[in-house]
């Protein structure tokens, strides 16, 4: 029986409905598990996704011809019959499923299995055959639970304010960064946010995603105009003179990097906080069980070794390479 999912130079190809998913390189038709920009990108014919991930590709990428699909719907492509599926990665990301005579494979983009608050909860999708991120497939990678998180990082911003510092935390413009607004304390101070991260919580905002008020970082303001702030910053504006305006302050990042030692010391960072929108270890492995898939191919992070760690569990594992880039602590994420 042929695959339904072909891995091609231009990116994931289903041969039965002529459509590609998450594709690297211009293509007639894309379908786009979520709006980062390693999956998400310019140059496409035609694009179907979740209403969600369009509104934030519309604003990433312009005037571009997106049709949307809800969550379960089924839409016929060709001879394959296609669904979007939540993710739990961040809001709107789907997980795609493609059946094509009697065969159910499943594409996961990225994905997490915990509940965030934020982002639309993770839903296994029974398969044949499943496409799995694996950015933090090791043993070593667990995630802080969500109410110590609040209280860690509430902690740590109130005792700079206490203290007289400004509280700088790096986090992704789209997902990360929302899901912290729904967790810090305004009651402390007030929230600033750099232009990419308020650029999407103004996308987000307009689909009714509820966030505390925050005040977009602009040339007025400073350290001095606003103490005891807390600062939503890109990874990549930590330490630059934009950062510096703040005067007095402390850095934190929150990935899931910040598991592994020495990468906070690398960074520079006073705080690290161990939290990520991809599945850790737990997580990978108790969403490919829930499945039921017996062939697993992972795209990106520790591909071998969880590729050795699957087969050793009995599963048909293969890696594929991809362009696709899970979470990188140094990239800005969709700044535009």
């Amino acid at each position: 029986m042929a695959d339904v999912l072909t891995f091609t130079d231009r990116g994931i190809y289903c041969p039965a409905g002529d459509f590609y998913i998450d594709p690297w390189r211009p293509v007639p038709r894309a379908l786009i598990t979520h709006a980062h920009s390693d999956h998400a990108r310019w140059g496409m014919d035609s694009y179907l996704s979740t209403p969600g991930t369009a509104a934030v590709m519309r604003h990433r990428l312009g005037d571009i011809a997106v049709e949307t699909i809800a969550y379960g719907a089924q839409q016929q492509i060709g001879d394959a019959v296609v669904s979007f599926h939540p993710a739990g990665h961040v809001p709107g990301s789907a997980q795609i499923r493609i059946a094509v005579k009697g065969q159910v494979w499943v594409v996961s983009g990225d994905y997490k299995t915990v509940d965030d608050g934020l982002s639309e909860p993770f839903d296994p999708v029974p398969c044949h055959a499943f496409i799995s991120e694996c950015t933090f497939g090791l043993p070593i990678f667990n995630w802080t639970p969500q109410d110590i998180l609040r209280d860690q990082i509430n902690r740590w911003w109130a005792d700079c304010a206490t203290s007289g510092k400004t509280a700088i935390l790096g986090a992704y413009a789209l997902g990360k960064a929302q899901r912290l607004l729904r967790l810090v304390d305004p009651a402390i101070g007030p929230i600033l946010t750099h232009g990419a991260v308020e650029n999407t919580n103004e996308v987000l905002r307009a689909q009714g995603i509820a966030l505390p008020a925050t005040i977009r970082v602009d040339a007025t303001v400073t350290g001095k105009t606003h103490p005891g702030a807390l600062v939503l910053a890109t990874p990549s504006a930590l330490g630059t003179t934009w950062a510096k305006r703040f005067g007095p302050s402390s850095t934190a990042f929150a990935s899931g990097w910040m598991a592994l030692r020495g990468v906070r010391r690398r960074r520079a960072a006073d705080r690290g906080f161990i939290v990520s929108d991809h599945a850790d270890w737990a997580g990978l492995n108790a969403a490919i069980k829930a499945t039921g898939a017996e062939k697993i191919f992972v795209t990106h992070g520790y591909t071998s070794a969880f590729q050795r760690w699957l087969a050793d569990q009995g599963y048909d594992a293969h890696v594929v390479s991809t362009d696709y880039q899970g979470e990188d602590f140094d990239s800005s994420e969709d700044a535009a």
